[in-house]
Parts: structure tokens; C-alpha cells; sequence
């Protein structure tokens, strides 16, 4: 019995991994009744989220597809795969399409990925602040926005670029955190009046 239950992720036994943890390939078929990415071999509850934080994610998403530069293209809620134990989903992954075939691609190699976004909610804020953020550095994404809910309600963007040297993420020179107005070149130019997000 233990083999079969090694063998793939079930609805029966998906919160016992092997030892070495899930692999992308043990889990692609699971269907749940909630949503889920493959965090360390190990199945994450992505948690519910509110209004604010998906009409932000939502936003931000169209906000980028209006601003998108050839060979770039834009999803919400897009598995990335980064390795075999390790399949996250960013709230928004700006990729490169080239080679990538529309009806046969599975997710969005973490190699293609130029920026990836998280909307911090409640559920999320150590996975957004520490843990994913250190993945997706390690894993060479270049561009990394964590989006904050400020103590007025509007979006605080907090924009990071990947260090050559260290692997690890910086601020942004220019402006760390940006508020009021989201302007900057990476991975292309973008503007966003960042109260257009949760404009009603």
C-alpha cells in the first residue's frame, strides 16, 4: 500500500508526501475542492482571498497586458514551474512566449518567467515577504513586486531587481517602495496610478 500511495497524489492522500515530497509530475492530475500550489514536495492551501486583493491582482494584471512589449505575455494565477518539488503560483507571471505552445503548455518555465507579482493577503504574508521571494531569486526570476495594502487601503508596491552577484533580491534604486503612482522600466516600462485598483 505504501508504494501505490507513493506512486501519485490521491484526494485520499495528498497530505502524506513521501519522503523526498510530491513531485510536479506525482500531482499534475489531483483535482481539489480548493486551490493549491507545490511548495518543497509539499501540497500549500492557497487561501481565500478577499475583494481588495483580487481586484488588485486582477488590475494589475490588465494594467500590464495593456503595457506589454513583444515577445512578453501576462497571466493571473499561473502555475511556474521551478523544479520537480516546486511549482508555486504568483498572483501575476510576466513571461516570455517564445517556444512556449499555447495548447499544449502545462505552466510557465520559471527560465521564462521576467516578473512575478503576490498580492500579500492575510493567509500569505510570510510565503510573499520571506519564503517565496527567496525561491524565486534563487531560482533567477529578475523582477519581483510584492504588493502591500497600505494603511489607507491603496496598494503599496514594493519593487525588487535580482542581484547579479548575490542571487538575492535588492529594493529598487530609484524608488523601493512606490506609492501613489507605480512607474518603472522593469521588465518594461509601466505606469499605474496604483488608487486606479481599487477604484469601485
Amino acid at each position: 500500500m505504501t508504494g501505490e500511495r507513493l506512486e501519485k497524489a490521491t484526494p485520499e492522500n495528498w497530505m502524506f508526501p513521501p519522503e523526498e515530497g510530491w513531485t510536479v509530475d506525482q500531482v499534475e492530475d489531483l483535482e481539489l475542492p480548493f486551490d493549491w500550489e507545490l511548495m518543497d514536495g509539499v501540497i500549500a492551501v492557497r487561501g481565500r482571498t478577499v475583494v481588495w486583493h483580487n481586484f488588485v491582482r486582477r488590475r494589475i494584471e490588465r494594467h500590464l497586458e495593456d503595457c506589454l512589449a513583444d515577445p512578453y505575455a501576462v497571466l493571473s494565477e499561473q502555475c511556474v514551474f521551478i523544479d520537480s518539488n516546486n511549482s508555486p503560483v504568483p498572483d501575476v507571471v510576466v513571461f516570455d512566449k517564445r517556444g512556449l505552445d499555447l495548447f499544449e503548455a502545462k505552466y510557465v518555465p520559471v527560465e521564462k518567467a521576467v516578473l512575478l507579482v503576490e498580492v500579500v493577503s492575510t493567509g500569505s504574508r510570510h510565503d510573499d515577504r520571506v519564503r517565496k521571494s527567496a525561491m524565486y531569486a534563487a531560482a533567477g526570476v529578475r523582477n519581483y513586486w510584492r504588493v502591500e495594502r497600505g494603511d489607507d487601503g491603496l496598494p503599496e508596491v514594493h519593487e525588487f531587481w535580482l542581484h547579479k552577484e548575490t542571487g538575492q533580491y535588492i529594493s529598487s534604486v530609484d524608488r523601493p517602495v512606490h506609492l501613489g503612482k507605480l512607474e518603472t522600466d522593469r521588465p518594461f516600462p509601466v505606469a499605474i496610478d496604483l488608487a486606479s485598483l481599487v477604484d469601485l
